[in-house]
């Protein structure tokens, strides 16, 4: 349980990877970071 685990946090960082642990940006929060970032 640490880097190597693709399980965990840690180890989707490690690996560079997305899933149920450590979600991607989804395209809602994306339109939503734009949206404020433009606003300003």
């Amino acid at each position: 349980m640490g880097r190597g685990d693709k399980k965990t946090a840690k180890g989707k960082r490690f690996k560079g990877s997305f899933g149920k642990s450590r979600p991607a940006i989804s395209v809602a929060a994306k339109k939503k970071a734009a949206a404020k970032k433009s606003s300003k």
